[in-house]
């Protein structure tokens, strides 16, 4: 039946667990079945009962947030690993999912052109932003951390976190870093890390990252990208110039951010960091005298802040790249053409209709637009309303309090309005735009 969950796949779980086994049989058998096996399937019936109370992340009428349901083979694999549940701190810990990781983080290196890199998996983008600018922070002590007023608010978190003074710069109309601003301030000094986001949180902004390289060249800062939303977008063939010029430069910067667990395919958590200039790792160098003793390769927890680690998100993610190669012109790139497609037509379907006012064409895959009204409260209360009249029709959509500027300045050139945004990251959406077309419609009627 269609818009069901899947449920098929888990013969297939079956037939590798059996495979698994295999692999232990010299082993003395002891007893594996749980001690209350009628309380185990009551408690796992409740808790189905309670998971009931959330929206419907994984069918495409949710167009809100970013939620994005892994794909089975990432479910599949993850749920295979918890069998041994590895750790990927120490290689004994984790020998099979630890060599896993370190080869599915190079081919994620390896969409960037970077051969030669450090870089491991992450409990997500936050922590993965954290490692790059702790890094950035020990080359460069106590100099100023500059992001774009559209960057994550996380940066400047970080930034206190690890005790690095912070400095946003304002973003231009199209939610852009805007690189006249961005060069004032690197004319004053103190800049010693600059980051570039390619896919911002609110509405998928590309920063002009090569016009960021040529101050990079007359100022001499670090350049961070966090690309925890959009990276994976650098394998896609359908975006505009400015944002293919951008994804073509970003093996230039000094790290990288990208989440696995947004456009990747992967549950939560699973971020990625990488650092173009593998010799940073002597920053994280340090002695543990009861973890690494197993080999004298090298421990993914000599290279990481964090410690104990699931291995169960490496065995996904890289099962998951085997089933879905990240090369260009490949199935997975297909996948993010067609998120940015049915983003595009949302887009068309939004500034035809007089009701509302659309921002700029969406860079990638997220979607946003004003109610049209007297004043941006006005437009605001209007937005709200339809948001709730499309989560009762079954349109689940996001709001955001965003730029007036981003809309044309319809109230003027200054202050916020909360607008309609909506996140298309599944393909589904494409084959589903009308339906979601005629949702909004009765919505906002």
């Amino acid at each position: 039946m269609a818009g069901r969950l899947d449920t098929d796949s888990l013969l297939f779980l079956h037939e590798a667990l059996a495979r698994l086994e295999q692999g232990f049989s010299g082993l003395p058998p002891f007893d594996t079945a749980p001690d209350n096996p009628e309380a185990l399937r009551e408690v796992l019936v409740r808790v189905a009962e309670r998971m009931r109370d959330n929206y419907p992340y994984f069918h495409p009428q949710y167009a809100g947030q970013m939620l994005k349901p892994p794909h089975a083979v990432a479910r599949l694999a993850y749920a295979l690993a918890m069998w041994i549940n590895p750790n990927n701190h120490a290689l004994d810990g984790g020998r099979a999912s630890s060599a896993m990781e370190k080869e599915a983080v190079a081919e994620i290196a390896r969409m960037f052109g970077w051969t030669a890199h450090l870089g491991h998996l992450t409990s997500g983008g936050t922590m993965a932003n954290l490692e790059a600018l702790w890094i950035a922070g020990e080359l460069d002590p106590g100099a100023t951390v500059v992001a774009s007023a559209q960057a994550h608010y996380t940066h400047g978190r970080i930034s206190a976190v690890l005790k690095l003074p912070f400095e946003s710069v304002p973003a231009d109309d199209h939610g852009r870093m805007d690189v006249a601003a961005l060069e004032r301030r690197l004319e004053a000094g103190g800049v010693g890390t600059v980051v570039a986001t390619l896919g911002t949180t609110a509405v998928g902004s590309v920063d002009p990252l090569p016009a960021i390289l040529a101050l990079r060249e007359r100022f001499g800062f670090r350049l961070h990208a966090d690309c925890a939303y959009g990276g994976y977008f650098a394998l896609a063939g359908n975006l505009a110039p400015f944002a293919r010029a951008a994804f073509d430069r970003l093996g230039e910067v000094d790290s990288i951010v990208v989440d696995p667990h947004k456009h990747g395919l992967q549950p939560y958590g699973c971020g990625c960091v990488l650092f173009r200039d593998p010799s940073v790792g002597r920053h994280y160098r340090h002695d543990s005298p009861y973890t690494y003793f197993s080999s004298g390769d090298l421990h993914l927890g000599e290279i990481s802040l964090e410690c104990s680690r699931p291995g169960a998100a490496a065995v996904a993610l890289w099962a998951t790249q085997q089933l879905f190669p990240l090369v260009r012109d490949g199935e997975f790139a297909r996948r993010l053409d067609e998120c940015r497609a049915a983003a595009l037509e949302l887009h068309a379907i939004v500034a035809r209709d007089d009701r509302f006012i659309p921002a700029f064409e969406p860079e990638l895959d997220i979607v946003a637009w004003a109610v049209r009204a007297a004043s941006a409260t006005e437009s605001s209360a209007r937005a709200r309303r339809i948001f709730a009249n499309a989560a009762a029709a079954g349109l689940h959509l996001a709001l955001a309090e965003l730029p007036v500027g981003f809309f044309g300045a319809p109230w003027g050139g200054n202050g916020y309005v909360t607008a309609l945004r909506s996140v298309l990251m599944k393909p589904e959406h494409l084959p589903q735009i009308q339906s979601i077309r005629r949702l909004l419609d009765a919505s906002a009627a």
